[in-house]
């Protein structure tokens, strides 16, 4: 039987985006290169400010057609002083163009130790962050961020603004759904954090209401509880491995909590991110693809642009996700993350480990995909 070929459109970004990304392509080629049964065909499209120097737009319309015609997508950071607030054409709006266009309903963001050797890294003591692993699943276009709204200024009450935040069961039930599906990829099975402020908001009674419903006759396997937000962001700082398995919560909820948990690794250089369309592809669906935009979470850090010293293991776990969520590949997805568990434990002649500056160490972006791509390809082999 002849590879299946998966379609991969690359969005290298601005600033540090296209060099991060360009080591994470290196690492999807080479496993590409190594498997029998399956082919990555990478596919580098314009897009962010980059697409604004070019085309006048951050979000062309050839870009936004390969994308919805690829499996998956993997990006790069945008924006920089360039395309600042003040600018007549920005990137971000074409980040929350495509999101909307595809679909792409599902924030999963994990929050754990890349390796054990980094203990030392977090601002929280080594016997709190030891263990720790968590992942955030956040609900993307829905909620407040994307409700009706008044700014201050416009009549009526022209000394009032307002946001209102809405949901539907239905966008409840898709989102806890995706959780779960996440939740029963591993064995045991992760147990599910509901997070909400059902004490308060009618909102958060619905969600509440809809996600102990959906769990309990879908997915009576699963372990789940409820939390308020306020007791969960407390718990992120003061005992994280309560929280271990899967934080499953809104728009607004999702962006504060999982921001606060990205701290606990000690480097926003080490998290990946993916944003779904749908129920993430598992080994067992043959081949079958949930398309999904995947990018590491820190931003473009324009004053490190070109220095070659940015962290690039963000991204290549951001195409670890991919194959494992988009393209239901888990066995070099798995690969890959050991791959970057077994670097981080390296000592170079220093004796700091093979790090870049973010980490305490002097290795460069190049020179650590290097290493990443070396040890790969010898655990792929053997």
């Amino acid at each position: 039987m002849s590879p299946r070929t998966f379609r991969v459109v690359v969005l290298p970004g601005d600033g540090i985006g296209p060099e991060v990304v360009a080591e994470a392509v290196r690492v999807l080629q080479k496993v590409s290169d190594l498997s029998s049964n399956f082919k990555l065909e990478l596919d580098p499209r314009p897009f962010g400010g980059n697409a604004i120097d070019k085309y006048g737009e951050p979000l062309p319309d050839s870009t936004l057609q390969a994308c919805k015609e690829a499996d998956a997508i993997l990006m790069g950071s945008i924006g920089g002083p360039r395309w600042g607030v003040t600018a007549k054409v920005r990137p971000e709006p074409g980040l929350l163009a495509l999101r909307k266009a595809l679909g792409l309903y599902a924030n999963i963001r994990p929050a754990n130790l890349a390796s054990e050797s980094l203990l030392a890294y977090s601002p929280l003591r080594p016997d709190i962050v030891q263990g720790v692993n968590m992942i955030v699943v956040r609900e993307l276009i829905g909620g407040v961020y994307f409700g009706r709204r008044k700014e201050q200024g416009v009549a009526p009450d022209e000394d009032t603004a307002w946001d209102n935040m809405s949901y539907s069961v239905s966008e409840v039930q898709r989102i806890t759904r995706v959780a779960a599906q996440i939740a029963l990829s591993t064995n045991p099975p992760l147990e599910i954090h509901s997070v909400d402020k059902a004490n308060v908001l009618a909102t958060s009674r619905l969600w509440r209401k809809t996600v102990t419903e959906t769990l309990t006759i879908e997915y009576p396997q699963l372990k789940f509880d409820h939390h308020y937000v306020d007791a969960a962001s407390m718990f992120i700082v003061s005992n994280p491995k309560k929280l271990n398995g899967i934080i499953l919560t809104e728009n607004l909820f999702g962006d504060i909590l999982s921001d606060q948990a990205s701290v606990i690794p000690g480097s926003l250089g080490l998290l990946p991110s993916a944003s779904l369309a749908g129920a993430p592809s598992m080994p067992t669906d043959d081949f079958k693809t949930t398309l999904g935009l995947y990018e590491p979470i820190h931003g473009s850090a324009p004053d490190i642009a070109g220095q070659g010293i940015a962290n690039p293991i963000g991204t290549i776990l951001s195409a670890a996700m991919l194959l494992r969520y988009s393209l239901g590949l888990e066995k070099p997805a798995a690969i890959i993350e050991d791959t970057v568990r077994k670097v981080l434990d390296l000592p170079d002649v220093g004796g700091l480990g093979l790090r870049t500056k973010d980490l305490g160490g002097q290795i460069g972006t190049v020179a650590l995909g290097d290493k990443i791509v070396d040890v790969l390809e010898s655990l792929y082999q053997g």
